[in-house]
């Protein structure tokens, strides 16, 4: 075999590989984007409030945070398509339980349990960053793998979107709830026989008592946050809560430096090579999971009544979605582009700055359609790129043997920066819940959003100031290998 021919069969094997993790992101896609414009279909199906749909994000959010530091470790240590597998298949599982749920509790079971999909994508691109290791350009096929794999999960958004609002109304609801699980299900097949089996590269096992105490931590933070909503933020008791919360993590960072095999590797990820990387996918978390349903709900308010919002019908809102997914596709698409033109640091700063741009816009320009589509459009951009760019400089900078816990952590850290930012939403918009149709005079005044308007774009900048501040060696792999 000549020196050619080693280097392209390693690229060609790859894009079979991303062909099948491509299918596990459209299905990714369609759990994210098939229920929300069913919402209200699914709690008459329930006999429930609207208003109950918040358990849904709760229960989803506390399942995907306390399931990364454990999933992540057994990819590193069993392999990451062993955990990929089973990860889907808990997601199948819990798609069907809300099929066939006859009550609230059983499909908030389910719906909890579809929260294993939330490491998806951090062992894809550990599969990826791993399969192109002798290609001599692994961060850079690991980013175009990336780019590629958020470009579909984003157009799935799309089309799971406009397929449940195009049958809910001609269809049981039965099944309309079976499609995502059906979809999941041909995945999981997919998966089992279309990925390579590779063994794990840590040694050691499962650090079962620092897996005990990072979610007792994450566990009394999120109850916490519930309870925000739940007693309002004048009450004492979601914040002792809260607080309890963050003094386990006192306990759990010094066991976790005292064993050689962590759950979590604290050392790794405060190193100059991760934690901006960590702190941006945090700061990340807010705008991107915490800032959608308020301007969701901010675009069906009806300003002749309110005195401001865009007075758009559901059917319209679905537009303004789409438009905003397609931006985000592009800005996971161009990725490439933009880290051989600019570098990966200057791309994850500048990511970060259009994310903090669009949504100051809101702040002064919120009168028009064409205005928030304008906003959206900025804001899209930059979060299409940072959704695909951040695990691939986790795993650029990990060891090989910790690829799987550096990328998981990025969604663990950005999912638990956007349970705070709902929580914190949800006070500034009356705290309610930013779900709820409320009546017209319980509405949310318009200074609630300007909060999260505000907010979002803070924590985006913030993020771009971490980068910046960030030593240049926390980006020399990514950059060597690209």
């Amino acid at each position: 075999m000549t020196t050619n021919e080693r280097r392209i069969t390693p690229i060609q094997g790859l894009g079979v590989v991303v062909g099948f993790l491509v299918a596990v992101e459209i299905a990714s896609g369609v759990l994210q984007g098939y229920y929300t414009p069913i919402y209200p279909q699914i709690a008459e199906h329930l006999d429930i409030s609207e208003g109950d749909i918040n358990w849904f994000e709760a229960a989803q959010l506390i399942v995907s945070a306390l399931a990364i530091p454990l999933l992540a470790r057994l990819g590193d240590l069993i392999g990451h398509k062993k955990v990929l597998l089973a990860a889907t298949a808990v997601t199948a599982l819990g798609s069907w339980i809300t099929v066939v749920a006859p009550s609230f509790t059983t499909f908030l079971i389910g719906w909890a349990l579809q929260g294993a999909s939330i490491i998806w994508l951090p062992l894809e691109i550990a599969i990826i960053h791993r399969r192109t290791r002798d290609s001599g350009r692994q961060s850079l096929l690991t980013r175009r793998g990336a780019a590629v794999l958020v470009g579909a999960l984003e157009l799935a958004v799309i089309i799971g979107a406009l397929t449940s609002g195009a049958i809910v109304d001609s269809l049981d609801m039965t099944i309309v709830l079976a499609v995502p699980a059906v979809v999941v299900t041909i995945v999981l097949v997919l998966v089992w026989f279309g990925i390579a089996d590779t063994p794990g590269e840590s040694s050691g096992g499962i650090d079962w008592r620092g897996l005990a105490l990072i979610t007792l931590a994450l566990g009394l933070v999120m109850a916490g946050l519930v309870l925000v909503r739940l007693d309002g933020a004048d009450s004492v008791r979601p914040w002792l809560v809260m607080v309890l919360g963050v003094l386990v993590l006192v306990p759990f960072v010094r066991h976790e430096r005292s064993v050689v095999d962590p759950i979590v590797d604290v050392d790794l990820l405060s190193s100059p090579h991760q934690w901006p990387i960590q702190l941006t996918a945090f700061l990340f978390g807010i705008p991107v999971l915490g800032g959608q349903i308020p301007l969701s709900t901010f675009a069906q308010a009806d300003p002749d009544v309110r005195g401001y919002g865009l007075g758009a019908d559901s059917g319209f809102v679905s537009t303004l979605i789409g438009v905003y997914v397609i931006t985000l596709a592009i800005g996971a698409f161009t990725l490439p582009i933009t880290t051989r033109r600019f570098g990966v640091r200057r791309t994850l700063i500048l990511a970060c700055l259009l994310v903090a741009l669009g949504y100051a816009l809101w702040l002064p320009f919120h009168d028009s359609t064409l205005q928030a589509l304008i906003n959206m459009a900025i804001a899209g951009i930059g979060s299409g790129a940072l959704v695909a760019s951040l695990p691939a400089a986790a795993a650029a900078a990990a060891p090989p043997e910790r690829t799987g816990i550096a990328t998981g952590m990025t969604n663990g850290t950005k999912v638990i920066g956007g349970a705070i930012a709902s929580s914190i939403f949800a006070i500034a918009l009356a705290s309610t819940g930013s779900i709820d149709k409320l009546g017209e005079e319980s509405a949310a005044p318009l200074s609630g959003y300007l909060v999260v308007w505000g907010v979002c774009s803070g924590a985006a900048l913030l993020a771009a100031v971490a980068l910046m501040l960030a030593p240049k060696v926390a980006f020399v792999g990514a950059a060597a290998q690209g």
